[in-house]
């Protein structure tokens, strides 16, 4: 195209010379003079420069046709393919880990794995799906951009890329640097994702002991270092972007150096030659720099990968799914310990067992009766094959149960444990999880035979009626029924009784030992909208400083700037963006916390704000709303600078030309318009599938025991994976959105070119536009379209920023019922604990019909004891809750001192009020921290935790376990017996040494001589 325009301006310049015409396509002197012609010998005529610019034009025509159908195909299929890849990982990873021995869950965190799920493979997501096929375009486009300049040039191709190894060697560095330091970073993030699943499982004990600033403390803790490592990796990145383009821009300064040469001194190649050459290269130089931004993503994915794949990848200790091991035709039923020595995985110091010997014959009831913590329920779990002993065996009918298959054997045991487990599903649901294939009429009968018949069917749902996360809107007896009858209907060969009627009262557990009684069974007993990016970016605010800068460095960038200066801004950049990105989600996951944390105890009983989802919600929002913000500002910023600088280039050197390319802009508008509009509605289908998906998971792991013992596990991964069925469908729709839209983008870049060739070609013959202006508008529009092609790539991010972001803020702009940070309310010196319920009535804002608290009216003076008795479910516990004012009643008052409670600062009235509940909550951390919990306002002195511990008949305990009172009591206190976690919940009470003491069966667990701590 050059050498047309060349030979177009030298055959004008021939003819502009006064006294020379184009004579029978010839260019001849004319003498008038003389009145003769002289020949010049030079043709002309025969370039018609309009028809020429025609040809290209339609050339670049049938281009932006071939690159709309490639562009839609490239993002479809890799937006298609990842998501058949992340279904499969995510089933493949959930399988693995419900295949996991429990030992396994021992030693890994709940909510660690529940992050892992969604924000690692979020990771994965981004680096296969469209950023892989967008990578793959650049490094095409780069070589063939190079392949070009060989087979034009092979001197001056080969002098211009001579600087790329030490691209590959940076590429390769980088990617090993960026991908130690991703997997650090989400290793912070997982343990955060943990402390948020615990904090948000026990809501009730942390609003009880006012721990709400300290949990946002502990966990922003793990946030702090996540926004370390996030900030290094920045600073690597834009050091080496910085460094790859200086070695770009040098391959420039070659090219302009060697090429003259060639043209000048040495005559090889026509300027048309050298002009094909270095776009070639050039264009294949800046495609090879802006691949460089996926290797972020892949390094990033790579990363979170390997731990997914190092899960997948293990082979469990016990796998309760596989078909391996015998079968017995037949069952007496006769167990036996032989010298059975056992110790938990996760504290392998500890003996828990020491030889035991012990046999449990065929058709009996055999008790198991020891102090808290002497192994009781230790022994059912190695009967259940929960753990294998580490000496010894245990042997069903004289087969070694290791021997046996474990489906079959579990299948084979009726569970009912010491804190009964229900999922969020139905009453009759979570009976049927005892027997797939139970009728209604097997479940009532179950439900006859655990007294639980009565009270289900004075429920308006009856049956139907949903229990809620954890069984949280049954009481402690209804949940134990519900799990008795769960057994029942299993009609086990072997029962085993883990304290399973510690919760009823006398009546109810008198019914229920008698429909027991007629199993085999082993009891345990003691004596018992989207959001605006202006409001993202105002939540920014205290990282403009950073983000000034970076977006200093980034238009620097877009102006293309001195190496140096570029260097400079590159890794400048780098950092004040990566530090202002990781500043911003740490806020975000810091506020979403605390916001989730402030919330009136209602709201978590909405199973929409199950802990599954709401640690997911954290998890995948925050982070997803860097793509409005951060690093995605710099890269913005640079293409819209590029892309501005190259309009203001063409519309120097001719307006009209240039104001024919203007209007296809719109046209991109439009295109990423529909693609955010459609995107948005995809990610918002997506995240409450997902959010399910987070329930399941959450649900499952966190009552691993429950679900192993009764054999759920299948059932629970085919819940998983049905829930995925809905984002993977949702994907295949936005991959054709997708695709077509980024075709379209990509399409009209060549369009706008093919119109600038056409019009340039009308104004140079008609209008006397010099070429060279022709030539500089079309090569800005040109060099400039990567930067659209930028710009249109980060379409995707936007939406699912906006859409986290309208969460976010949907979040923090509630009002709750109960502030409890509030610092209104009154306050009084002289607490005295007067109580007074005048005419009380209560219904759970879930279960509106049913009236739990009916004009209750009781009164309770300063230092004096009052005992609430009643059957399971009267609202014993509830009355409780009203008292620490985690609900207000819907008619009447709960008075203090004579102050409505509505009216007493919140913080105020829960720091005068201790409890110790009939499901005690332990954190994952030591004894020590766990007794000190109970006062977060003062750093308790260990010796007042030690008296608190004696008080409770726990000191003794402590001192026998080799790390004392640093002991770490595992998730939710996995690693103690109910009696040992009863009795630290009673010392934490203690220490706090409240005004009104709330015992809500507080020692239902403990054997006679503990109880006396009462």
């Amino acid at each position: 195209m050059t050498d047309v325009f060349i030979e177009y301006d030298m055959e004008l310049q021939e003819l502009s010379t006064p006294g020379k015409a184009c004579v029978n396509n010839t260019i001849v002197w004319t003498n008038d003079s003389l009145n003769h012609n002289t020949t010049n010998g030079t043709r002309c005529g025969f370039l018609d420069i309009e028809s020429e610019m025609v040809n290209f034009a339609s050339y670049y025509a049938g281009i932006a046709v071939g690159v709309l159908v490639t562009g839609y195909f490239q993002i479809c299929f890799w937006v298609i393919a990842a998501a058949r890849q992340i279904q499969k990982m995510r089933k493949f990873y959930f399988r693995s880990i419900m295949r996991m021995e429990i030992g396994w869950f021992d030693c890994n965190s709940v909510g660690e794995l529940n992050t892992r799920f969604s924000d690692d493979v979020n990771k994965v997501n981004d680096a296969i799906a469209d950023q892989m096929g967008i990578f793959i375009q650049r490094m095409t486009t780069s070589i063939f951009g190079f392949l070009m300049g060989f087979y034009q040039g092979w001197k001056l191709t080969l002098v211009i890329i001579s600087v790329s190894p030490l691209i590959g060697i940076g590429a390769a560095i980088i990617g090993l640097s960026v991908s130690r330091f991703t997997d650090y970073e989400l290793r912070a993030y997982a343990k955060a994702g943990s402390v948020a699943d615990e904090v948000i499982s026990s809501i009730r004990t942390v609003a009880a002991f006012g721990g709400e600033r300290k949990e946002v403390e502990r966990y922003e803790k793990n946030l702090v270092f996540a926004q370390r490592w996030g900030i290094r990796k920045g600073i690597v990145m834009g050091f080496f972007t910085g460094f790859m383009w200086c070695l770009i821009f040098l391959c420039y300064a070659l090219a302009f150096w060697y090429g003259s040469k060639l043209v000048l001194d040495d005559e090889e190649y026509t300027p048309g030659v050298l002009v094909q050459i270095f776009l070639s290269v050039i264009v294949g130089a800046l495609n090879l720099g802006n691949a460089s931004s996926c290797l972020e993503a892949f390094a990033a994915g790579r990363a979170a990968a390997a731990s997914i794949f190092e899960t997948i990848d293990r082979k469990p200790l016990i796998d309760c799914m596989s078909e391996d091991g015998y079968k017995l035709d037949r069952i007496k039923g006769e167990i036996e310990f032989h010298n059975v020595t056992f110790h938990y995985p996760s504290r392998p110091e500890v003996k828990i067992l020491n030889k035991l010997n012990t046999v449990i014959k065929s058709g009996e009831v055999t008790a198991v009766v020891g102090s808290s913590g002497a192994g009781k329920s230790t022994a059912l779990q190695l009967i259940q094959r929960f753990y294998d002993p580490t000496e010894g065996m245990v042997t069903l009918d004289g087969h070694d149960i290791r021997s046996l298959n474990i489906q079959w054997l579990r299948a084979q045991i009726g569970i009912v444990e010491q804190e009964p487990v229900l999922f969020s599903t139905t009453i009759a649901e979570n009976i049927r999880y005892g027997r797939k294939d139970a009728t209604m009429e097997d479940i009532v009968r179950a439900a006859k035979e655990a007294n639980a018949y009565n009270f289900i069917m004075d429920l308006p749902q009856q049956f139907d009626t949903l229990v809620g996360e954890g069984g949280g809107q049954m009481s402690g007896g209804q949940k134990q029924r519900i799990a008795i009858a769960r057994a029942l209907v299993r009609n086990p060969k072997i029962l085993l009784l883990d304290m399973a009627t510690s919760a009823l009262d006398n009546e109810s557990e008198a019914m229920v030992q008698e429909a027991l009684s007629k199993d085999k069974n082993i009891p345990v007993e003691e004596e018992i909208e989207p959001a605006p990016v202006r409001r993202i970016l105002k939540l920014n605010a205290r990282e403009w400083p950073y983000m000034l800068v970076g977006s200093v460095g980034a238009a620097v960038n877009g102006t293309v700037t001195p190496m140096y200066a570029f260097l400079f801004s590159q890794i400048l950049g780098g950092y004040a963006f990566a530090k202002s990105g990781e500043l911003l989600t740490k806020r975000l996951r810091k506020l979403g916390f605390r916001a989730m944390l402030g919330q009136d105890i209602g709201w978590f009983d909405d199973l929409r704000n199950s802990p599954g989802a709401l640690t997911t919600r954290l998890a995948t929002d925050a982070s997803q709303v860097q793509g409005a913000t951060g690093s995605q500002i710099g890269m913005m910023v640079n293409a819209f600078t590029n892309i501005a600088v190259a309009m203001i280039i063409a519309f120097f050197f001719s307006w009209k030309l240039s104001l024919v390319i203007v209007c296809f802009f719109p046209f991109l508008a439009l295109s990423g318009a529909i693609q955010t509009r459609m995107l948005m509605g995809f990610a918002t289908h997506d995240k409450e599938s997902l959010e399910v998906a987070g329930q399941i998971t959450n649900e499952a792991l966190s009552n691993i025991r429950t679900v192993a013992g009764i054999g759920k596990e299948k059932q629970f991964i085919e819940a998983f994976e049905a829930e995925l069925e809905k984002p993977y469908k949702t994907a295949l729709r936005k991959a054709n959105i997708y695709g077509l839209c980024f075709g379209f983008s990509q399409c009209i870049v060549f369009v706008a070119n093919s119109a600038s060739y056409r019009y340039g070609g009308y104004l140079i013959p008609n209008e006397g536009l010099h070429f060279s202006y022709v030539f500089r508008v079309i090569s800005s529009v040109v060099l400039s379209a990567t930067a659209l092609g930028r710009a249109s790539s980060y379409t995707p991010s936007y939406a699912k920023a906006k859409i986290s972001a309208a969460r976010f803020f949907q979040l923090l702009d509630r009002r709750p019922a109960i502030n409890v940070y509030s610092s209104t309310g009154e306050r009084w010196d002289n607490f005295r604990g007067q109580i007074d319920f005048v005419d009380c009535k209560f219904t759970y804002p879930s279960r509106p019909d049913v009236q739990v608290l009916n004009g209750l009216s009781v009164s309770v003076g300063p230092g004096k004891t009052l005992a609430f008795v009643g059957s399971s479910g009267c609202g014993k516990s509830t009355s409780v809750q009203l008292l620490e004012r985690f609900y207000d009643p819907d008619q009447g008052k709960v008075m203090i001192d004579g102050h409505d409670s509505k009216n007493v600062n919140i913080q105020f009235l829960r720091s005068n009020i201790g409890i110790v509940s009939q499901e005690p909550v332990l954190f994952a951390c030591s004894i020590m921290d766990n007794i000190k919990y109970g006062d977060n306002t003062k750093e308790i002195p260990k010796e007042k935790v030690i008296e608190a511990a004696k008080q409770a008949q726990l000191h003794d305990f402590v001192m026998s376990l080799p790390e004392k009172y640093e002991t770490n009591v595992g998730s939710q206190g996995s690693q103690l017996s109910r009696g040992e976690k009863q009795r630290i919940a009673i010392a934490r009470a203690i220490v706090r040494d409240p005004k009104i003491l709330l015992l809500d069966e507080a020692t239902s667990a403990l054997d006679t001589e503990s109880e006396k701590v009462r």
